[in-house]
């Protein structure tokens, strides 16, 4: 396993991992998938200098991926904050994917210049605030019943971390 920089063809492999939480349901609130054209600006934001996508290859495959988002872009009293994203494969869920790649973002924070770390997720993603909690983040925040999906509702948490003073 090898954890790196993503590269634009890893770009498919990185937006059908994000399909397969569109599919499940409750863990992203895009309700339709994404195509990696709708992906490429995105993509292009994250360079590996400031706010990297990193993949987790194992052989050939991409068995997960992990971004660092910036909050509020352009908001300078917000610039040593960013949002991390973390997407495991369906066929690597529960090897230590999401952990490796999690952990390997906290301890790139200081070199990125970033000091606390927040996640987004929805309420009914247990597997999520799990993950989180085992890494130190806390829970900042609850917006009740914000994403419908076809009649079922739920909320979105905010987890975050201070990574360095």
């Amino acid at each position: 396993m090898e954890i790196r920089i993503a590269e634009e063809r890893d770009l498919p492999q990185i937006v059908a991992i994000y399909n397969q939480a569109v599919a499940r349901g409750g863990m992203t609130a895009d309700l339709i998938p994404l195509t990696v054209d709708e992906r490429r600006t995105w993509f292009a934001e994250h360079t590996g200098k400031n706010h990297p996508i990193w993949v987790l290859q194992t052989d050939e495959m991409v068995a997960g991926w992990c971004s660092l988002s910036p909050y509020r872009p352009g908001r300078m009293a917000m610039r040593y904050t960013a949002e991390i994203s973390y997407y495991v494969a369906e066929d690597f869920r529960r090897r230590g994917i999401g952990s490796a790649l999690i952990k390997h973002a906290i301890s790139q924070c200081e070199r990125l210049g970033i000091k606390t770390l927040f996640a987004l997720l929805l309420d009914s993603n247990t597997p999520s605030v799990r993950i989180l909690e085992k890494f130190g983040f806390t829970r900042w925040g609850h917006m009740p019943n914000v994403a419908d999906f076809g009649g079922r509702e739920c909320g979105h948490l905010v987890y975050g971390r201070r990574v360095r003073e």
